[in-house]
C-alpha cells in the first residue's frame, strides 16, 4: 500500500510536500487571511509496519518557533489516547519526529484535538442536567453557534470562556471538566458554589477557527483576543455577542482559558497596568493564584508572563477589558502544549485529563473565595 496523508476533516491542518523513502516532508497551512500558523492535525494510512520520519519544514516561520524546543508531537491510533512521541526534536528550523507505525491508520496533532462533534455532544449532555440553561449568544462568521451554559442561582456573576485561540484545544478539555464538576450532584463544593454564584461558561469562543484548523484566528483571520475594546459584527461577532451578554449580567470573576506554546507550566496572567488598578483589588487576583498553587501540584507561581507597567495594559485583551469594564477579578489561565514540568508525565505530557482535573481545582479555589469577591 502507498502512504497517504490527509487533513480534510474537522480541525485538520497539514500539507504534504514530498515523500522520500521513509521520510515525509510537511508544511503547516496558515490561518485563513492571516500569517499565524502552528496547529497541525492529520492522519496517515498505509504505513503499518514501517518506521517513518516526519519533517515539518516550515516550523521556523510559525507563530511561536521558540515553542518547538522541548515539545513532543502527540500521536493516537484511536483518537482517544494521545501519547507523546518521544523521538521529537527541533533543529535547523525543522520539527522532526520518528515513530514505528503499528496500525493501519494513525493520527498526529499539536495537542489532543477537541472536535466540534464532541463540543455539540458536551452541550447536549450538560444541558440535559437539572438547573442548566443553554443560550446561543450569537453566531460566528461562518454561522456556528456561540454556546453559553449557565449554572447556579447565586447573585455573584462568574464567567469562564475558552478557545478564543482555536488551536489551544486543551482549553475546551478544561471546560468539559468544569461543566462536569458543576453538574455533579455528589460534589458538595460545586453545589455550594452554585448557591452563591451564577456561572456562565462559553466552551468555545471560536468554532470557525476550530473547525478550519486554525491556530489563533477566526474565519476572517482576526485574533479575537485583540477585539474586546471595539468588537464588531463584521470582524468579531464572537466577541461582540459574549461581551454584550456580560454587559447584561455584570462580572465579578472571569477566567479566560488559553494554552501557551513555550512555557512548560500552568500559570495565571492578570490585569496589572489597567487604569482602574488598585493594590487591594489586585490582591484578590494574587490570592486566588496562591490558593490554587496550594491546592494542586499542577499549578505554580514562578513561571509566567511579564507584568504590564502602570497604565500600559492592552484593553483590547479580554482579561484587561473585563477588569477595567466591570471591576472584575479577571485572569487568563495558560496551560502548556508541552508539560507541567514541576509535575511531569513522560507518556502523555500535559493532557486532556489533566486539563479537566485542573478545572476542578480552579472551581474549588473559586468556591473558597466567592464570598470575598
Amino acid at each position: 500500500m502507498s502512504i497517504t496523508v490527509n487533513a480534510a476533516f474537522d480541525s485538520g491542518n497539514i500539507r504534504l510536500t514530498g515523500i522520500e523513502g521513509d521520510t515525509l516532508n510537511l508544511e503547516i497551512v496558515r490561518d485563513h487571511q492571516s500569517d499565524f500558523y502552528q496547529w497541525f492535525h492529520f492522519r496517515v494510512a498505509g504505513a503499518k509496519g514501517r518506521r517513518l520520519t516526519f519533517r515539518i519544514t516550515n516550523a521556523a516561520g510559525s507563530a511561536y518557533p521558540f515553542g518547538w524546543p522541548g515539545y513532543r508531537t502527540r500521536m493516537s491510533t484511536d483518537r482517544e489516547a494521545w501519547r507523546q512521541v518521544a523521538d521529537t526534536d527541533y533543529a535547523d528550523g525543522v520539527l522532526r519526529w520518528s515513530v514505528e507505525i503499528d496500525s493501519d491508520v494513525v493520527w498526529f496533532a499539536y495537542f489532543a484535538p477537541y472536535s466540534m462533534e464532541r463540543h455539540d455532544a458536551l452541550v447536549a449532555r450538560i444541558t440535559a442536567e437539572p438547573g442548566v440553561t443553554l443560550r446561543e449568544l450569537g453566531q460566528s462568521l461562518d454561522g456556528r453557534a456561540i454556546d453559553c451554559l449557565s449554572i447556579g442561582t447565586g447573585p455573584k456573576q462568574v464567567w469562564f470562556y475558552a478557545r478564543q485561540h482555536p488551536g489551544e484545544s486543551m482549553t475546551e478539555w478544561f471546560m468539559e471538566g468544569a461543566l462536569e464538576k458543576l453538574v455533579d450532584p455528589t460534589d458538595a463544593t460545586a453545589q455550594a458554589l452554585r448557591e452563591k454564584a451564577t456561572l456562565h461558561l462559553v466552551p468555545n469562543m471560536n468554532p470557525d477557527g476550530s473547525f478550519r484548523g486554525h491556530l489563533r484566528t477566526n474565519a476572517a483571520g482576526v485574533n479575537l483576543n485583540r477585539e474586546w475594546h471595539t468588537p464588531t459584527a463584521e470582524r468579531s461577532p464572537e466577541v461582540l455577542c459574549v461581551r454584550n451578554a456580560m454587559d447584561e449580567t455584570g462580572v465579578v470573576f472571569a477566567m479566560d482559558v488559553h494554552g501557551d506554546e513555550a512555557i512548560p507550566a500552568n500559570f495565571l496572567a492578570g490585569y496589572e497596568g489597567i487604569p482602574a488598578w488598585t493594590d487591594p483589588h489586585g490582591e484578590k487576583f494574587y490570592e486566588y493564584g496562591r490558593r490554587l498553587a496550594a491546592a494542586t501540584p499542577d499549578f505554580q507561581l514562578e513561571l509566567g508572563y511579564v507584568k504590564s507597567q502602570p497604565g500600559t495594559a492592552n484593553l483590547s485583551m479580554s482579561t484587561n477589558q473585563l477588569a477595567e469594564r466591570f471591576g472584575a477579578v479577571s485572569m487568563t489561565l495558560e496551560m502548556p502544549f508541552k508539560d507541567h514540568d514541576l509535575n511531569p508525565d513522560p507518556e502523555f505530557g500535559w493532557s486532556p485529563e489533566r486539563s479537566k482535573t485542573l478545572a476542578h481545582s480552579c472551581l474549588d479555589t473559586l468556591a473558597g473565595m466567592i464570598d470575598e469577591l
